[in-house]
């Protein structure tokens, strides 16, 4: 595994080299095509992902069949963690943004891995703070701020762990990230567009100037 060839965050970045390794040689490999379901809402199933390669994102179906998305995971990140914890259903759905490459580990070996790597289960309890936390912050901008920082936030966010510059999501599931709707995104990444900051296409922006986009957001 050429982990030197790309950027690793999320969970694995705050583990040691040999936790790391540990990590994603446990379980098994498996791949899925862009658009592909990794699991979802409602399920039963107890594996833990662990993401090699691509990007998913996780989002959750409201009773009106409206879906919101809750974050993008990327190389190194943890999805359906708490399926090795806690025997209900699937709270949200998993999907591959683009092609993915991933370890499945079962509820044991996941417990089993954190059990034995002394650094896993203390970065396990700040991975899960963190995210906690993310969702706090998220919603106090949604009254807090207009929508174009809440998008400079956003994007600056999605780059900051990873050397690749490209977010690959439409307006729809970024106004569902920032809660707001899509034309008011549509306007924001305009004028991030205008500044330089962003090029766009279908499905696709990219960072130009990520230091200054997280100026921007402040």
């Amino acid at each position: 595994m050429a982990e030197a060839n790309r950027a690793i965050g999320g969970f694995a970045s705050g583990l040691s080299e040999g936790e790391r390794q540990a990590l994603f040689g446990a379980g098994r490999a498996c791949t899925y095509p862009r658009n592909a379901r990794v699991f979802c809402e409602g399920d039963r199933s107890d594996f833990v992902v662990v993401i090699v390669e691509g990007r998913a994102k996780v989002l959750v179906t409201s009773r009106e069949g409206d879906e919101s998305l809750l974050g993008v995971r990327g190389p190194g990140s943890l999805v359906g963690e708490l399926a090795a914890f806690d025997g209900g259903p699937r709270v949200a759905t998993a999907v591959a943004l683009e092609p993915l490459t991933v370890r499945l580990l079962t509820a044991e070996e996941f417990r089993a891995f954190v059990a034995r790597q002394p650094g896993a289960g203390v970065e396990l309890i700040r991975m899960l703070i963190g995210r906690l936390r993310e969702a706090d912050r998220r919603r106090a901008e949604f009254g807090a701020y207009e929508t174009l920082p809440r998008v400079a936030r956003l994007l600056g966010d999605l780059v900051a762990d990873d050397r690749q510059l490209e977010v690959r999501l439409s307006q729809d599931e970024i106004a569902g990230l920032v809660g707001a709707s899509r034309e008011s995104v549509a306007r924001a990444l305009g004028t991030l567009r205008q500044r330089g900051l962003v090029t766009t296409g279908r499905r696709t922006i990219t960072v130009v100037d990520r230091d200054e986009l997280r100026s921007f957001a402040e």
